[in-house]
């Protein structure tokens, strides 16, 4: 019940009040059926395209190998995976959309092309969302003739896992988009957070790759293996990460005296090694050394049965925050 004794509305009836409910996935590579996927799980139709010989195949192998972990979070009301529709034709695809989810190549030219067909093609009033990883929406929408409804709808892989997505708009982005961009995020589950400026890699991807060039640099000076590192995090700092974020974990370690204390006491040594922090350059001996280090890591294991695992430990954290509900 809400604070006035009326019961929450339900995802299905929000989606409802903002209109979506057939979505366009545009390119099913790995992202994109992730999403098909997802979208269909949330009980919405799905109109999938892709000019790639065999997309249709590799879409529905993708989306049938992702159902069942789907199931185990639990299905929306009328969820079915045969309420995806594969569209020879990006036109007949976007035609009767309500919301586009665009995963395309990361090449700006490709994009603009791509999102002036679908502005031409799509209903007026459908919100067109870029999965880019990297490029400034400002650009991507500059073919359009409609450049209000272009935002960016940055997920994380796997986003039929990851809850993230980092919504941004561009130069021309209105403010209503934005705000029926974040409602229908939230509607299905996801945890949208708006990025207020553009900037390259907009988050998320900022704050890794952070990460990756100090790790980087350690292998590249020979001060940690590869493994190493990976356990460094993975049984280090990621397990709280997983739990709250770098702010809230840095005020934890201030005891009683929080944020103001660590600050106060480990705010000069925190700048020391900020100034010490390497800056790699990826070359082709780097380059060889991580990559004969993740073959000494990985062993005899092969890819598809870590990434079984991760999901599945995935699966489980996220079930563990969600039933605890007092970190968010």
């Amino acid at each position: 019940m809400d604070d006035e004794g009326r019961e929450p509305l339900r995802a299905v009836e929000i989606m409802t009040l903002l209109n979506v409910q057939r979505v366009a996935v545009v390119g099913t590579g790995v992202i994109g059926a992730s999403w098909a996927a997802y979208f269909l799980a949330h009980g919405l139709d799905v109109n999938a395209t892709d000019p790639s010989p065999g997309a249709e195949g590799r879409l529905r192998d993708a989306v049938a190998q992702h159902w069942p972990t789907l199931q185990r979070f639990g299905l929306a009301e009328g969820a079915s995976i045969d309420r995806l529709r594969f569209h020879d034709s990006l036109e007949d695809a976007v035609s009767v959309a309500d919301f586009v989810q665009e995963n395309g190549p990361e090449r700006m030219d490709f994009k603009i092309d791509l999102f002036s067909r679908m502005d031409a093609a799509a209903p007026p009033e459908t919100i067109l969302a870029s999965s880019s990883s990297g490029l400034a929406i400002s650009g991507v929408q500059s073919g359009c003739a409609h450049p209000q409804r272009v935002v960016l709808g940055h997920p994380f892989n796997p986003p039929h896992l990851i809850p993230l997505v980092e919504v941004i708009g561009g130069e021309k982005t209105s403010t209503e988009a934005i705000e029926r961009t974040m409602a229908f995020y939230a509607a299905i589950g996801k945890r949208p957070i708006h990025v207020k400026r553009e900037v390259k890699g907009h988050i998320a991807n900022r704050l890794q790759a952070a990460l990756w060039r100090e790790a980087f640099h350690l292998v590249n000076e020979g001060v940690a293996s590869v493994a190493d590192i990976d356990t460094a995090i993975a049984h280090g700092p990621g397990l709280r990460w997983a739990v709250m974020g770098p702010f809230m974990n840095l005020h934890l370690s201030g005891g009683a005296g929080g944020i103001e204390h660590v600050l106060a006491h480990l705010g000069g040594p925190i700048e020391d090694w900020w100034k010490d922090l390497g800056a790699p350059s990826m070359t082709a001996v780097l380059k060889q050394k991580v990559t004969d280090g993740v073959a000494e890591e990985l062993g005899t294991r092969r890819t598809a049965d870590l990434e079984a695992a991760r999901d599945a430990l995935l699966l489980n954290l996220i079930r563990a925050k969600a039933d605890t509900g007092k970190l968010d």
